[in-house]
């Protein structure tokens, strides 16, 4: 092979570094089979333990190091004392024009546009997540980034509940969502205050770059436009800030969900047998995964990082 032609072939990126007791501990609620290895100081022990317990079933490695070993693995000082080396996972590219007849329902769906900052991904999720969001929509532009170990970290654990998605065509997906969602795009002046916004559907909250705003063509696809009133001392808020604003006070607008009615011949539920409950952790088939806080230090299985 010439030179010419290995330096052509494509790089195989590195596993995603998840930081943070949060972060790490929604990775293994969520996708425990992307864990690869487990890294921790003295200090996490507690909460490293169940981590452990579950990896040494499945026949994983995990470790304790110090903080010199720690932050050479994380890659970053800010790891929190814990940091799993997990499978790359990126937002799911759609195949056309429409979300996914699967995608969870909720009352509000946050849509990114430009925004390639991964921190500010990262506090919107964790924001979107904690409001009860099911999904967060990246654009087809080229400045928008995409998951990565800052995002995650920033997240503190709310990417891990988030289905991401990648626009192929950001505004004829919001031209196609428009009998399910009301398409707001956010605007730092010109649009109505979110409490005048109309009911009656779910909304799609489109947040732009914060240098340059929302594409024109993007802006052509929403129906409407939300802007927040402040005092003018300064122009608009940092983009994660307004997201949390908005999210909560579109939240606030947002037609409740319709409850099921009650069956009329509801029964109350037969009582258990005796020692028919759940299992308790210790009789769980091998690789169930408990996080219950651990009374002994976490384990140790010797493995290189």
């Amino acid at each position: 092979m010439s030179d010419t032609e290995y330096q052509r072939q494509p790089r195989i990126p590195n596993p995603h570094r998840i930081c943070g007791v949060a972060p790490v501990r929604a990775l293994f609620l969520r996708r425990a089979e992307d864990v690869i290895r487990l890294f921790y100081l003295a200090e996490r022990r507690q909460e490293a333990g169940p981590l452990c317990a579950y990896l040494a079933r499945t026949r994983r490695v995990y470790r304790e190091v110090d903080a010199h070993e720690l932050a050479r693995i994380a890659g970053t000082e800010h790891h929190g004392g814990i940091c799993a080396i997990a499978s790359l996972r990126y937002s799911e590219e759609l195949p056309g024009h429409a979300l996914p007849a699967n995608l969870p329902t909720a009352p509000v769906l946050t849509v990114l546009d430009g925004i390639g900052n991964p921190h500010n991904l990262g506090a919107i999720a964790r924001t979107a997540a904690f409001f009860g969001c099911k999904g967060l929509v990246l654009s087809d532009d080229d400045r928008q980034c995409d998951l990565s170990d800052a995002a995650f970290r920033t997240s503190e654990g709310g990417l891990e509940h988030l289905r991401v998605l990648r626009a192929r065509h950001l505004p004829n997906l919001l031209l196609g969502m428009r009998q399910q969602y009301l398409t707001v795009a956010a605007v730092a002046s010109g649009g109505v205050p979110p409490e005048a916004l109309p009911r009656g559907r779910p909304f799609a909250l489109v947040l732009g770059n914060e240098e340059t705003g929302i594409p024109e063509p993007t802006l052509a696809a929403c129906e409407a436009r939300v802007t927040l009133p402040g005092s003018g001392l300064v122009e608009s808020l940092n983009v994660a800030g307004a997201a949390a604003v908005l999210l909560h006070a579109l939240l606030a607008a947002a037609p409740a969900p319709a409850k099921a009615p009650a069956p009329v011949d509801a029964r109350p539920p037969r009582s258990q047998p005796k020692g028919q409950g759940s299992a308790p952790a210790e009789d769980r088939p091998a690789g169930k995964l408990s996080l219950r806080p651990s009374t002994q230090p976490g384990g140790r299985r010797p493995g290189r990082g």
